[in-house]
């Protein structure tokens, strides 16, 4: 049957792809976005509703982060109004160890929703389509954490996961935890791929404060600058983060995509390549 899904963060790096994997069963998905009609702004709640008018299903991708202050009020507006314009059933995106976002993930279990939570570990594209990739361009990384052991997980697998679980109610209820299949340091991701692209790049491991005050004489926004300082001081060094999740073979029959795969696909796409732009 033909679902009317309202994707916010339609255009972030797992909402596109939910996006285009749902058109292409021939679902009518809605963009939320600030740019789309209606706009969807978690930042003004009027714009909730809506966005969800009309819709039967819902995939909640918060941003920046589920672990930010203002985050559980906006998701128990957002389940609120969801409720009230009849939807059938949310997703929600959640980070695996965040022990901050299990306050919003327990909203949405108790919201009167039909639901699926989807636990996610440390994106693999953050080195090609967000902040880690101009570091890796510039031929130098440096990156608190240096031991920890993460698994990986590439969004293509997180957007069919997550595609699956809204269409099918048997994963209602569920919390699906998405990783890779192994585990990497940061030193050995960067290893691969200067091996893989021909580029010449460095790892030096810095503290936690270090990393912080790096981003604070960037200029980057204050509310930016925390989110990371918790991500590495909480998630990364948390040892629920570092264990690898078999949910992706058992729900979709395959294998999850290795780091490695991930390097190779990028390579061909062409994005280490690029000339540095900023640092």
């Amino acid at each position: 049957m033909k679902q009317q899904i309202l994707i916010t963060g339609g255009t972030g790096k797992t909402g596109s792809r939910v996006a285009t994997r749902l058109q292409k069963l021939n679902h009518s998905v809605r963009i939320g976005s600030r740019n789309s009609t209606p706009p969807f702004n978690w930042d003004d709640p009027s714009t909730y509703s809506p966005a969800l008018k009309s819709m039967d299903r819902a995939y909640i991708v918060y941003y920046p982060d589920l672990a930010v202050p203002g985050a559980r009020e906006a998701i128990a507006d957002f389940t609120r109004q969801a409720l009230k314009e009849g939807l059938e059933k949310v997703v929600l995106l959640s980070g695996k160890g965040e022990k901050e976002a299990e306050a919003c993930e327990a909203i949405v279990a108790e919201s009167g929703l039909n639901y699926t939570l989807v636990r996610a570990s440390w994106f693999s594209q953050n080195f090609s389509e967000s902040f880690l990739l101009d570091p890796l361009l510039s031929g130098h990384v440096a990156l608190p954490m240096a031991d920890v052991q993460i698994p990986f997980v590439d969004v293509n697998d997180i957007a069919d996961i997550v595609a699956a679980a809204l269409l099918d109610d048997s994963y209602n209820g569920e919390t699906i935890t998405v990783t890779g299949p192994d585990t990497l340091t940061f030193p050995q991701v960067v290893h691969k791929i200067a091996q893989a692209s021909g580029r010449a790049i460095s790892f030096s491991p810095i503290t936690i404060d270090e990393y912080v005050m790096g981003m604070k004489q960037a200029g980057l926004p204050e509310d930016y600058v925390w989110l990371f300082g918790y991500l590495f001081r909480e998630v990364l060094g948390n040892p629920d983060n570092q264990e690898v999740s078999y949910d992706v073979q058992k729900i979709l029959g395959r294998k999850a995509t290795s780091f490695d795969t991930y390097v190779k696909n990028t390579v061909e796409s062409g994005v280490w390549n690029q000339e540095v732009t900023s640092i």
